[in-house]
């Protein structure tokens, strides 16, 4: 979630923060239940960060993925709220009736959710999110494959983007006037290249635009490739443009671009490395460097999720295997990584990591341990020191407002 949240959206997700710490919960499919809204609260200069702006003291919003089909899993996507001064977290329930949300995305005016449901066959699922803090699961489209991991909003609005993982595709839905999804308007399959080593397929982990909006990219862990597509925007269809090849058995995950729009950094799964990528935003092909070490000193660590820090001096990685998030140093104006070190993530398998909006703090959702870890960013030098944690049922993503 950027920091440049539409403040209209803010007022009315901030609603929700103190009936979500006192134990409110959203339940049904298509059925909204009111949560308290909380005095805004003034901010606290004691609170500011390094760029002078006081950072508000009331409690926020956080949304929580999860999987419903798993044992220990939650039961649809966790509402909870956080003290954006000390990082505590507060569980106050559940948006029912959404299954196995792994990944979640806000629309760009700040009214809808997004979630995938990752399962067979996969779909995706939008909800919405009034201004006076009641939510509402409008409705859920399939998408034309298996276990969707990944989606992502157009810039526009108009779109939803979605990758399914299991069968090596994506998917573009229309979005509504009311933030609803409408009919599929196109499945566009990684058929080529073959399949990296020990893979059985394609698996589209990743989709999303280019900052520049120009073009779409969808990164392929069993192709070992990431797509370039134009979306059509009257049509709602992709034209593939190139393909970026990644080191054969590398497995690329995701990826996240520097502020610059000119690089981003690839997280590659299976060879345990990172990458930094140009992008040239008038062809949109993406060039991938030489691959770097995730500083995990040979432990096995299926890297999950790269984070950049707003002002794209730092990069983060989140090192399943080894529990660790790895801290790198951002030079050249974003063409280049030094690995600082490496911090432990106080959990088991950290898999999803998120910024609150001011990029104070860090959320950390360990998968295995069943907890979230809260992170105080320090200004200047980036540094990690721990500051909360939270339990919560199989945390795969968090989306802090």
């Amino acid at each position: 979630m950027s920091s440049n949240t539409p403040l209209p959206a803010r007022r009315g997700l901030l609603a929700a923060a103190a009936a979500l710490a006192a134990g409110a919960a959203v339940s049904g499919p298509a059925a909204a239940r009111a949560l308290a809204v909380p005095p805004s609260g003034a901010p606290d200069p004691a609170t500011a960060p390094a760029g002078g702006r006081p950072r508000p003291s009331a409690a926020r919003p956080l949304f929580l993925g999860t999987y419903t089909s798993q044992p220990g899993g939650g039961t649809g996507i966790g509402l909870a709220s956080y003290d954006p001064v000390s990082g505590e977290i507060s569980l106050g329930g559940t948006l029912s009736g959404v299954a196995d949300p792994s990944f979640l995305a806000l629309s760009p005016c700040g009214r809808t959710l997004y979630a995938v449901n990752e399962r067979r066959p996969g779909g995706v699922t939008a909800i919405a999110l009034g201004e006076d803090g009641r939510h509402e699961v409008l409705n859920s489209r399939g998408t034309g494959g298996d276990a969707p991991c990944h989606l992502s909003v157009h810039p526009g609005g108009r779109f939803l983007l979605s990758a399914n993982y299991t069968s090596g595709s994506v998917a573009v839905h229309p979005v509504e006037e009311d933030g609803s999804l409408g009919e599929r308007t196109e499945l566009a399959e990684h058929g080529s290249p073959p399949p990296g080593p020990g893979q059985d397929g394609p698996h589209a982990h990743q989709i999303l635009t280019t900052p520049d909006g120009g073009h779409v990219l969808a990164v392929d862990l069993g192709n070992d490739s990431v797509y370039t597509y134009r979306l059509d925007e009257s049509a709602g269809t992709l034209d593939e443009v190139s393909v970026a090849s990644l080191p054969p058995g590398a497995g690329p995950r995701a990826l996240a671009f520097h502020p610059s729009g000119r690089f981003a950094y690839l997280a590659n799964e299976l060879s345990d490395t990172i990458v930094v990528c140009a992008y040239d935003p008038d062809t949109g092909r993406l060039t991938p460097g030489t691959p770097q070490p995730t500083g995990t000193g040979g432990v096995t660590s299926y890297p999950a999720q790269p984070l950049v820090s707003p002002d794209g001096a730092h990069v983060y990685l989140s090192n399943r295997g080894h529990n660790s998030i790895a801290h790198y140093a951002v030079g050249d104006g974003g063409a280049s990584l030094r690995l600082l070190g490496t911090v432990p993530v106080g959990g088991d398998w950290p898999r999803h990591l998120a910024l609150s909006p001011d990029g104070a703090l860090m959320f950390a959702c360990n998968q295995r341990s069943g907890t979230v870890t809260v992170f105080r960013v320090a200004p200047g030098t980036g540094a990690l020191s721990a500051v909360a944690t939270a339990a919560a049922p199989v945390p795969v993503f968090a989306l802090p407002l």
